[in-house]
């Protein structure tokens, strides 16, 4: 009798609990949530999360601030699952991993056969005692043979975000969503430029985002590159973050993201690749880093000038870059960072106006 009692109070307090989150707009139904994956002939990545309470699917905010700013806190109230069981199915086998702590999960595998380039769809199942609690849907890219690949930064790179400036960065990520942020004018263009570079729309240049910002935003900055039509490309974010960390949001460890970059190359052999950066954090040093590991596959560096404060540090990397060979371009409008690729080779030059 008194167990039964209490195995009532405690599904009765369970039930109380998933009400007030769910009234809040947070579920407490267990997700999977699986991100664009990479790879090619011989190796293939996957990655996600196991969460057991998440942001619930939303209508969008028009322009109400305290919306915005309510759809952005909740991005950071999740929970995830450790040790959470996941498999997916690749070529007919069942691959099989766990997460780790913060419930991320990380599939690393060698296929039986090629696969062709483009993007293919994936399923991954969170199982638990022989069942499936949930299931969650994404893409793994295999790039076509083209003649290079970008690794661009995301933040004050291609999206205005005030990273060198904490308060006025917070301050724009409360209160504006991801269809009301703005790109720098011309950087859409020179991507797809890039994207297109001696190639066609059919067989794209693979890009690659690679950022110090959390997996929490990897919907935002998704539905932020869709809406400006950014190349499409595979997005590497940092840590997920609790709610109590929002504060340091996009302050990770660097030192990730040279590991990152680093097997992007790694699984690439035969595509020389642009890296693209900004002056506000590390992605100078980690990019000079990089071309001294991988000397002979680096044919650029783009770095945007946004902090006044790094501009003397920063042209000692330039030069250091230049030493090694490799092209820099440190700019501060897209127009130029436009022509120097015209220049160097990386897309076609203009044709002269009749």
């Amino acid at each position: 009798m008194y167990s039964s009692g209490k195995h009532k109070y405690n599904a009765a307090k369970k039930s109380l609990s998933q009400r007030l989150w769910n009234s809040i707009g947070i579920s407490t139904t267990t997700v999977v949530k699986v991100y664009r994956g990479y790879g090619y002939d011989g190796q293939l990545q996957l990655f996600g999360h196991v969460l057991t309470r998440s942001p619930a699917p939303e209508a969008r905010s028009r322009g109400n601030v305290w919306l915005h700013i309510w759809s952005l806190l909740r991005l950071f109230m999740v929970h995830p699952q450790p040790n959470a069981a996941v498999q997916l199915e690749w070529q007919g086998k069942t691959i099989s991993a766990r997460t780790a702590d913060d419930g991320f999960f990380h599939f690393q595998w060698q296929p039986e056969y090629p696969t062709t380039a483009g993007w293919h769809p994936v399923t991954v199942t969170h199982i638990q005692q022989n069942a499936v609690i949930a299931t969650g849907y994404g893409e793994l890219y295999i790039p076509h043979r083209t003649q290079y690949g970008c690794i661009s930064d995301i933040d004050d790179t291609f999206l205005i975000s005030h990273s060198s400036h904490l308060y006025k960065k917070l301050y724009v990520l409360l209160t504006h969503n991801a269809s009301s942020r703005k790109p720098f004018e011309g950087v859409v263009h020179h991507y797809q430029l890039l994207s297109h570079g001696h190639t066609t729309p059919a067989f794209p240049n693979p890009f690659f985002y690679v950022s110090s910002s959390e997996w929490n935003l990897y919907g935002y900055i998704r539905e932020f590159a869709d809406a400006w039509q950014l190349p499409q490309g595979v997005y590497l974010l940092n840590q997920l973050k609790r709610f109590t960390q929002l504060v340091n949001t996009g302050r990770g460890k660097h030192n990730t993201k040279f590991t990152r970059i680093a097997r992007i190359l790694e699984s690439y052999p035969h595509i020389p690749f642009v890296l693209l950066g900004d002056d506000t954090q590390q992605d100078p040093y980690i990019y000079e880093a990089i071309a001294r590991h991988f000397p002979q596959r680096i044919l650029c560096v783009y770095l945007r000038h946004v902090s006044h404060k790094n501009k003397a540090a920063v042209q000692v990397v330039v030069s250091n870059l230049q030493t090694l060979g490799i092209a820099c371009c440190y700019f501060q409008h897209s127009a130029e960072a436009i022509a120097h690729s015209r220049q160097a080779g990386l897309i076609p030059p203009l044709l002269p106006s009749s």
